[in-house]
């Protein structure tokens, strides 16, 4: 399966090659921040199935404590869309944002995490796992 997308203003566009591992909605505050909104949708993927056209910036968020880079979030220079977000610990996997897919119809998550940051609004109904950290 083969899937394709862009940024906002077209800058960076990517092809995403084969099938997903995952499709994660993550509820952490970080996610919240970086897409504006309640979560984030992200399909998980070997970072050899995607090949980006244009150039990314990158933000290196640390943890906790400032010390190690625990995500490297990668989006356009020019628009700011979040294009995907690498955990540095699990080298070789990274997340596609689902919302800058040109088809998103497709997107179904299968698993949610970080639920004890989830807004009390937010209803996405049962997921087949839930990656609760309590």
């Amino acid at each position: 399966m083969s899937q394709t997308g862009r940024c906002l203003c077209g800058s960076v566009s990517f092809e995403l090659l084969g099938d997903v591992i995952a499709t994660a909605v993550c509820h952490c505050d970080h996610c919240q921040r970086q897409s504006g909104g309640a979560f984030s949708v992200n399909l998980v993927v070997h970072e050899s199935q995607l090949a980006v056209t244009g150039d990314l910036a990158v933000y290196e968020e640390r943890g906790e404590r400032g010390d190690d880079v625990y995500v490297l979030r990668k989006f356009c220079g020019s628009c700011g869309s979040p294009i995907v977000s690498a955990l540095a610990k699990t080298e070789g996997i990274v997340a596609v944002k689902a919302g800058v897919l040109d088809d998103k119809s497709a997107v179904s998550p299968t698993v949610e995490a970080w639920c004890e940051h989830k807004q009390p609004w937010v209803d996405l109904g049962e997921m087949a796992v839930s990656m609760d950290r309590e």
